[in-house]
């Protein structure tokens, strides 16, 4: 039913909640996993305080969301290893993050796409519509949201 898998990930609760239960479906399935990371300046400044970089107080460069990103996907692919995953695939990617989760589903063909209800994302998001939101309007496949 569920072949292919998409989960936004962002480092937040509701982000881990949403990969085990794409990881329970998947086992169940036998599907690919594929995990989407879109680094954002607030995302790199909560998981620098998690992960031990420095908090800024300042746009973080670049290199730095990439890098936080990186520890995102990672710990991940850990979670979903864990849970008995083996077919995952990592996608870091830049831009708007619905989007780019929208995009990675439809590269892949995925069946499904899982977000985290709520999650790491902007103020901004209270004003213009969350991440979960938007890909369950946009998407052309089954989209389930996790809190």
């Amino acid at each position: 039913m569920f072949k292919k898998i998409v989960v936004g990930l962002d480092g937040s609760d509701p982000s881990e909640n949403a990969l085990r239960v794409a990881c329970d479906l998947g086992k169940k399935y036998k599907s690919e996993i594929h995990l989407v990371h879109t680094p954002e300046p607030e995302t790199v400044v909560v998981v620098g305080a998690t992960t031990g970089y420095a908090a800024v107080t300042s746009a973080p460069r670049q290199e730095d969301m990439d890098e936080a990103g990186k520890a995102v996907l990672e710990n991940g692919a850990k979670i979903a290893d864990s849970c008995g995953c083996k077919k995952v695939e990592t996608h870091l990617t830049h831009g708007n993050t619905a989007d780019k989760i929208l995009n990675c589903a439809d590269e892949n063909g995925a069946d499904l796409i899982i977000t985290g209800r709520r999650g790491l994302g902007s103020v901004g998001s209270l004003v213009l519509g969350s991440t979960s939101q938007r890909v369950s309007h946009l998407a052309k496949c089954a989209c389930l949201s996790v809190a």
